[in-house]
């Protein structure tokens, strides 16, 4: 019945609401080889205080043992992107544009999603965090996948001991307060001038 009403779709793998791997996920992969051959296994964590796009993607991969004799299955993380087909669009086009306010400038909504960058990116440091903590106390063992990752990430960092750079960082700290400190005094001055009006308009 699924095939004759859903033929072009097919069964690609299953999903959980997470928020992490759980330890039956791997039988459930298991038994789901028998309707495809490499099912992916996605998390989607459904927590409302979750920010960014909720979705992680895995497949079961054998690795060796410590021991080097046995394999076994663990799940590797894959790279996942959530796309709609143009009918989908349309529809989720058509509900944001019953919900958009206009007052709402376009500043506070660039600064809204910096905000949800950053816990994002908290988020991501406090996970990375908790694993190498996971790693030093010997309850997990070191990936070294893992920790070529986090040692990419560190020497993308910027070394602020240059004095350039410092700089370069400072300059830009006070053309942001500068601009900040005219906007602040010319919305004094249209307030004040906007009381002596009314003072005026009421005189008269």
């Amino acid at each position: 019945m699924f095939r004759k009403v859903d033929a072009r779709e097919y069964v690609v793998g299953f999903y959980s609401t997470g928020p992490k791997i759980r330890a039956n996920d791997l039988q459930v992969e298991e038994l789901l080889r028998s309707y495809c051959e490499h099912p992916v296994f996605v998390i989607i964590d459904v927590r409302s205080d979750v920010v960014g796009v909720p979705v992680k993607a895995y497949a079961a991969v054998e690795t060796l043992q410590e021991d080097g004799k046995e394999t076994k299955l663990e799940f590797s993380h894959v790279d996942a992107i959530i796309d709609a087909t143009e009918s989908e669009e349309v529809g989720v086009e058509h509900l944001l544009r019953d919900i958009n306010d206009p007052s709402v400038s376009t500043l506070a909504g660039t600064i809204k999603h910096k905000m949800q960058a950053l816990r994002g990116l908290k988020d991501s440091l406090e996970e990375m965090r908790e694993y190498l903590q996971k790693v030093v106390d010997g309850t997990m063992s070191p990936n070294n996948e893992i920790m070529y990752n986090i040692q990419s990430v560190f020497n993308l960092m910027p070394n602020l001991n240059v004095d350039s750079l410092a700089k370069a960082f400072v300059q830009h700290s006070n053309d942001i307060h500068l601009v900040i400190y005219i906007s602040s005094i010319v919305r004094s001055i249209v307030a004040l001038h906007s009381l002596v009006q009314n003072k005026v308009s009421f005189i008269f």
